[in-house]
């Protein structure tokens, strides 16, 4: 009898941490910081900014009348059904693969539940340089850029590694 081997479903941990961290962000966001107002941490730089997006990243389709909220929690939650059950066909000691997605999990499930409760997502962070504001953001958004740089970034590899394969002696 054959045992299975183990999958990569123990690195959902990270989607939990990021959920959690996330989620006791926004709590101090909501009772902290005043709303539209900047709050400078390193002066031309960064900012605490309470704002909201009802739409997707850089507030895409955010005034689209109100059904991309059940557009965009439904897509969060199959992209997250999907990737988990990827995870669990992917071998454990793959964490080019689980600690991406796992990334991806907790900050769409980050960002769903804020439009479950809000209605909206809630944004803080705001960088800027000069007079140029990069659009506000939050850790849920942070991890799915990591994650999303994360499968980039291996993707280059293994396309650099198929690359290398097919350059033996003889071709």
């Amino acid at each position: 009898m054959s045992h299975p081997k183990p999958n990569a479903l123990p690195w959902l941990i990270v989607s939990v941490v990021v959920i959690v961290l996330d989620q006791l962000s926004k709590a101090w966001v909501l009772s902290s910081l005043p709303e539209y107002t900047q709050v400078p941490v390193i002066e031309g730089f960064w900012n605490w900014y309470r704002t909201y997006n009802t739409g997707a990243a850089f507030s895409f389709l955010s005034d689209a009348g109100g059904w991309q909220k059940y557009f965009f929690s439904v897509l969060a939650l199959a992209i997250s059904i999907g990737l988990g059950v990827w995870m669990s066909r992917t071998p454990r000691h793959d964490w080019k693969t689980a600690l991406p997605f796992s990334l991806v999990i907790g900050g769409a499930i980050g960002n769903l539940i804020d439009r479950l409760l809000h209605g909206h997502v809630v944004d803080f962070i705001q960088w800027h340089v000069g007079d140029y504001y990069w659009p506000a953001f939050n850790i849920a958004d942070s991890a799915i850029v990591v994650a999303a740089v994360g499968i980039f970034a291996t993707a280059l590899t293994k396309s650099g590694d198929s690359a290398k394969a097919g350059t033996g002696a003889g071709e």
